[in-house]
């Protein structure tokens, strides 16, 4: 398999979506807006050169968009191989790339969120286990900092304050959202559209800066839905998703 990395300079060209093909899609275009102001910050975006679900995406955990302390390591976004992708070592490659890259920027080692059980949108925690990382911090709803240190002394990443008991107060369902994910350009119009018809109290806050991300009461911030202050889940839904949750 050959690998290519996406830059700005070829960012319009290139598929950069796990799941859509058409480059014009608001979806597509929004998650394309968001990295390219990421690749000055030290953002990498590599993938494979044919079409489909094989890429890996990380970032200085610094620069990252989520609620952690882990200055000196690199944070992996998302590693994403589906389809027939699967089952061809592309993973090991992609993961191997982002290890070697991050060693030769003088990074202390890598961490990524997951959970105890495999959750959606999430790292399977099988395959961390399997290659070294291990659990270095977990927020009260479950969802779990993991970490691959290149060296046994280096301070190990946490969470912050602010994400270790999900929780706001606010009734209602409140999601919080990024543009990181390219599904929401969709998705969230939907679920804001789902709701006023149904007379269903419901706020869409976008976290539009990483100072926000970093500070949001959640340690998924690319969709994190609350109900009436309680945290409830990080997959994205449609209509019916979402009605059926409601109506139990």
């Amino acid at each position: 398999m050959e690998y290519i990395r996406v830059t700005r300079e070829n960012l319009e060209t290139e598929h950069i979506c796990c799941a859509i093909s058409n480059n014009k899609d608001v979806q597509v275009s929004s998650k394309k807006a968001w990295l390219a102001e990421r690749f000055d910050e030290g953002l990498v975006f590599l993938k494979s050169v044919e079409r489909g679900k094989c890429f890996i995406e990380y970032i200085p955990a610094e620069n990252a968009w989520v609620p952690i302390d882990a200055d000196s390591y690199m944070y992996i976004d998302c590693l994403w191989v589906s389809g027939s992708f699967k089952g061809h070592g592309y993973s090991n490659d992609l993961l191997k790339a982002c290890i070697e890259d991050s060693r030769t920027k003088g990074k202390a080692g890598l961490c990524i969120l997951a959970a105890a059980k495999k959750k959606p949108f999430l790292a399977d925690p099988k395959y961390l286990r399997y290659k070294g990382f291990t659990v270095c911090d977990e927020a009260a709803n479950g969802i779990q900092l993991w970490y691959l240190p290149f060296e046994k002394t280096v301070p190990a990443p946490r969470f912050r304050e602010c994400a270790r008991h999900p929780h706001i107060d606010e009734g209602g369902y409140v999601l919080y959202y990024t543009n990181q994910c390219p599904f929401n350009a969709k998705y969230v119009p939907v679920l804001e559209e789902t709701a006023a018809r149904a007379g269903i109290p419901f706020r869409a806050v976008r976290l539009d800066s990483r100072e926000a991300a970093r500070n949001a009461p959640t340690p998924v911030t690319n969709y994190a839905l609350f109900h009436d202050g309680e945290y409830l889940t990080n997959e994205q839904m449609n209509d019916r998703k979402f009605l059926k949750m409601i109506n139990g």
